[in-house]
């Protein structure tokens, strides 16, 4: 069968890359940094935005002074709860603290502030605080798959576009092996990672607005089309459209407008901020 493997997988290799870099930099779930310190005798700290599991958050900063004392602000999002004031545990080197567990999908807004001795820094604030949000343990043998099936099917639509680019007699195979892999990772292997992270299934359309399953419904149909649109034809823009829909989603933080629990009613709803 021919094909231009020899320039399609590596250019699509590159991309997946990009990607994932990407979505490892961005989305409101990943950690927020800070520098601590004074002067040029500073470091970089990661403060958690997303807890798994029933375990509180922790939360550790290195003592920069031998006076550095720390406390953490916190409550419950969204509600009128008032705002909880903790010290840091002094650990030697580290200062320590912990957000309490909450329900899945459930939210904590926080900020941090530090007293040098001299000197006063806040992580955040009243008016912007970081925002943690809660989630249910998923297995490893779900997620890693899941994981693997979602960026490896990106991997095969970049092949596939390019394939198709070159007018190649394998892009049709590719497209097929890349929605084969979408449907795996994401409408088989995503509502299971859903139901254990935050206790539903599916909170996309027609049931709600979660931005990361309206992202996969999307993709799902555009291949479906994509690969029903190619299967008696020499079409190849049903491809391009696809992949570059792909490339495009995967544009889009991961977990924005994410599920939401709404402690007055005890349910889970979609974050539309």
């Amino acid at each position: 069968m021919k094909n231009n493997f020899k320039f399609s997988v590596p250019m699509a290799l590159v991309i997946t890359l990009i990607a994932v870099l990407y979505q490892r930099a961005t989305g409101p779930t990943y950690p927020k940094t800070f520098d601590i310190g004074i002067k040029e005798n500073t470091i970089t700290v990661k403060l958690p935005r997303s807890q798994g599991g029933n375990l509180n958050a922790p939360i550790e900063l290195a003592k920069m002074t031998n006076t550095m004392s720390a406390t953490l602000s916190y409550k419950r999002f969204p509600t009128d709860d008032p705002w909880t004031v903790v010290k840091f545990s002094n650990l030697g080197n580290i200062l320590k603290g912990s957000l309490p567990n909450q329900p899945p999908a459930g939210k904590i807004i926080y900020f941090v502030k530090i007293n040098y001795g001299e000197s006063i820094q806040e992580l955040g604030t009243k008016k912007d605080p970081i925002y943690l949000r809660y989630k249910g343990e998923v297995p490893t043998y779900i997620l890693a798959p899941h994981i693997f099936c979602m960026f490896f099917s990106l991997l095969l639509s970049m092949v596939a576009l390019f394939e198709a680019a070159y007018n190649t007699q394998s892009y049709k195979l590719i497209a097929r092996l890349t929605l084969a892999c979408l449907m795996t990772g994401g409408m088989v292997l995503g509502p299971i990672v859903q139901k254990y992270a935050f206790g539903v299934y599916w909170a996309g359309f027609p049931y709600d607005y979660d931005l990361t399953d309206n992202k996969l419904l999307i993709l799902v149909i555009t291949w479906l089309l994509g690969v029903g649109l190619t299967i008696k034809s020499d079409r190849r823009w049903p491809i391009y459209i696809a992949a570059v829909a792909f490339f495009a989603v995967y544009s889009i933080p991961h977990s924005m407008q994410g599920s939401e629990l709404d402690y007055k009613k005890g349910k889970v709803i979609t974050n539309m901020e």
